[in-house]
């Protein structure tokens, strides 16, 4: 490659390279398909997706984006954070310099994941058992929290609940369950966290959404008007809680390799059947992406946003396919929970 003159340049249109002024033309001429080439690898290396495994385990390695201190010292209270991208998340924050709190109903899980978060991060997680549909239990999760870290700085809602199934075979009870997890489960713990500490304290919650409401997934009633309605609430407590210095955003994943939602809603046959081509991005997406955004959103790198919704999910909602017959393929026709 011609290296730059410090003295005599002048800016090549290719790339914002600059090129020696007496050699630019010529220069610019002989050299335009290796700027471009190199450029391309540039590009699509940047582009390649971080490192990331299909099971609940730490990464082997991981490579900084941010400032490891960026999250130093805080806490966050992560429902769902034993498995799939809660569990990345909590590593993620973590690798940041963040403690942890992690939450489900399955205490054995949890107790396992906060074991490998641990030794892979060097930070403390506290696994602590919960259901979000009952807000006495998240209460006393969030006091054993605040005894052990003095302190709550991010909420993850992360909790959810989803399957296949077309509206005319949805029990009444898998609707009511799908909306109690979600959408209540994001309320319960929200609530909870605000009346015990952000309201004094300020801090960010991040609310794990979806973008099944935007054109009206097929055979996704039940998940798509649980996520509309976490989305809403993103804006109603972003208005309410800011002046108590409470940022409340959103994030919408699209398909996710390794997670239990990519095996149930078909990403195990769209990538079979090649389908992901139709994704702007050519590709599912990983958890690591994913805890990244949130990292993102939780952290002072979003310091002034919001009430938004990030959606992370490379372009797939705009471009990929709403077939009822092709879903009903891989559908259960009923849904009992």
């Amino acid at each position: 490659m011609i290296k730059p003159d410090a003295a005599q340049s002048v800016c090549s249109p290719f790339w914002g390279v600059r090129l020696p002024e007496n050699n630019a033309k010529s220069a610019v001429q002989g050299s335009k398909v290796d700027y471009l080439l190199l450029n391309c690898e540039v590009a699509m290396a940047e582009q390649q997706p971080p490192q990331d495994v299909d099971a609940d385990e730490c990464l082997s390695s991981y490579i900084y984006i941010y400032s490891p201190d960026l999250l130093k010292d805080k806490v966050a209270f992560i429902t769902g954070g034993g498995s799939g991208i809660g569990f990345r998340i909590a590593e993620v924050l973590m690798r940041h310099g963040c403690d942890t709190v992690i939450g489900s109903r399955n205490q054995e899980r949890l107790a396992e994941a906060a074991k490998k978060l641990t030794m892979a991060t060097g930070r403390h997680c506290l696994p602590l058992s919960l259901d979000v549909r009952q807000p006495q239990t998240i209460a006393a999760a969030v006091e054993e929290t605040l005894r052990e870290f003095g302190r709550i700085d991010i909420l993850i809602n992360n909790a959810a609940g989803n399957f296949l199934c077309p509206a005319s075979a949805l029990s009444f009870n898998a609707f009511k369950t799908v909306m109690e997890i979600d959408t209540m489960g994001t309320f319960n713990t929200s609530k909870v966290i605000y009346e015990k500490w952000l309201k004094d304290h300020g801090g960010a919650i991040v609310n794990i959404s979806a973008t099944l409401s935007y054109r009206g997934q097929a055979l996704q009633v039940h998940a798509g008007s649980a996520k509309a309605a976490i989305d809403a609430m993103t804006k109603h407590l972003a208005v309410e809680w800011g002046p108590n210095n409470i940022r409340v955003n959103s994030l919408a994943p699209g398909p996710i390799s390794g997670t239990e939602g990519y095996r149930r809603l078909g990403g195990l046959s769209a990538e079979a059947g090649g389908h992901f081509h139709t994704i702007p991005l050519q590709r599912a997406g990983n958890k690591t992406e994913i805890a990244h955004s949130v990292l993102y959103l939780a952290s002072s790198a979003a310091s002034y946003v919001t009430g938004a919704c990030l959606v992370v999910d490379g372009g797939s909602w705009l471009t990929s396919a709403n077939s009822l017959p092709a879903l009903l393929g891989i559908a259960s026709q009923s849904a009992k929970l």
